[in-house]
């Protein structure tokens, strides 16, 4: 098992999956109960720490949904054995008592139970959304938290377009909530408007001038409008955010969210740069991308980041010659790693011999001499000038032409 363990000077990263909520918000995502379950469950496997099982007061369906996560995933520990507790499932909530109360019923029965709470901080969105001053945007803030509180052990409370809002403002609101009792601050880029720098700015000076900004864990949730969602997130990471909030395959509304994938495979690769350790499983990463593309209808794209179906492959005659050699020549992550097994060259006009040849072999013909192969890759590199792909069925058709007779014939 592929699990990053902690050590004495790292902490511990907890990463917060809210493909369910957030990933649903995408637009055509329609999860029914039973697909839920399943990808919850799929999610505890794989090491997530919370889940934001949904949005319990936007439907009757949305709420049987997150109470059956509670009760039937909540309390599971079949592969999470090295990380010793059950999944926190969480459920969001508008900053009113219905939502709070609702989603409070709907995840009482997890061992481990978290309500998100969040409200607006920015002078646009409280001008033209809410129309209420700051000051009622502290008290309703307080009032929120203190009943959530009062109802579950862990409350999160994220300020809404928090990289728009004034950053001293903010120490005020967050500096209110940690005294009602929340437990973890989230610092949405709501609409994913931060640079890196800018966004791990934002949370090393809330981490230093919030009034007990130190006994809680600080969060990120950034968004992918401009691209930056991960790069923003890992600036958080080393500004002080000991949490992540993720999607699986970086699904969200508009742009999507911060790649789960990402992250933790870019801790993996770069132990030293980071200052925290996760407990994902990473050979799970590839076959819960999988599932979560297969039952909410988001397609990967093949040049994905460490998911897509390009990731491990390779049609550069050169780059395959290397990997052919030595796998690290071109990859910096082994696919085996995040549980990638049916990797392969792809064969195309960029291909080499070396490559054409292997391909050979594996089709067995390796008893061909030297003279019928180079007649065989020109064949090989003419029929590439006119297709776009060249499978295993046309390279047979161009070596049966061959006089020689393979050491094996292989049909597709």
């Amino acid at each position: 098992m592929a699990v990053t363990n902690g050590n004495s000077d790292k902490e511990r990263l907890i990463v917060f999956d809210t493909s369910l909520r957030d990933g649903e918000q995408s637009p055509g995502v329609s999860l029914n109960t039973e697909e839920k379950i399943e990808i919850a469950k799929q999610l505890s496997r794989l090491g997530v720490d919370v889940i934001e099982a949904g949005f319990p007061i936007a439907s009757v369906g949305d709420f049987e949904a997150v109470q059956r996560i509670a009760r039937e995933v909540g309390p599971l520990m079949e592969g999470r054995e090295h990380i010793g507790e059950p999944m926190t499932i969480c459920g969001l909530a508008r900053s009113t008592p219905g939502d709070i109360k609702r989603c409070a019923e709907a995840i009482q029965d997890a061992p481990n139970r978290r309500i998100h709470v969040f409200l607006a901080t920015s002078d646009i969105h409280l001008k033209h959304k809410l129309k209420i001053d700051r000051e009622e945007c502290i008290k309703r803030a307080v009032a929120a938290v203190t009943l959530a509180r009062s109802l579950v052990p862990q409350v999160e409370f994220s300020p809404e377009d928090a990289s728009r809002s004034d950053p001293d403002f903010l120490c005020e609101v967050l500096g209110k909530v940690i005294e009602a009792g929340a437990t973890t601050l989230n610092i949405p880029d709501t609409v994913g408007y931060n640079l890196p720098e800018e966004y791990g700015a934002l949370i090393k000076h809330l981490v230093e001038h919030t009034p007990g900004g130190d006994k809680v864990t600080w969060s990120t949730h950034c968004h992918n409008d401009l691209g930056l969602a991960t790069a923003n997130t890992l600036s958080g990471i080393r500004n002080g955010a000991r949490q992540v909030e993720v999607t699986i395959n970086g699904i969200g509304e508009r742009a999507g969210n911060t790649a789960m994938e990402e992250i933790v495979m870019a801790i993996h690769t770069h132990p030293g740069a980071f200052p925290v350790y996760h407990n994902i499983n990473t050979r799970l990463i590839y076959p819960t991308s999988v599932m979560v593309s297969a039952l909410s209808g988001m397609m990967v794209q093949p040049n994905k980041a460490i998911v897509g179906r390009n990731a491990f492959l390779h049609e550069s005659g050169i780059h395959q010659d290397g990997v052919l050699k030595n796998r690290q020549t071109y990859e910096i992550i082994s696919a085996e790693t995040v549980g990638v097994t049916d990797i392969a060259l792809v064969l195309g006009k960029h291909s080499g011999r070396n490559a054409f040849r292997e391909r050979c072999k594996e089709l067995g013909y390796s008893a061909i001499n030297e003279e019928e192969f180079q007649k065989a890759f020109v064949d090989f590199k003419n029929m590439c000038d006119k297709k776009k792909n060249v499978n295993d069925e046309d390279i047979l058709n161009i070596l049966n032409k061959i006089e020689t007779v393979p050491s094996k014939h292989v049909e597709l």
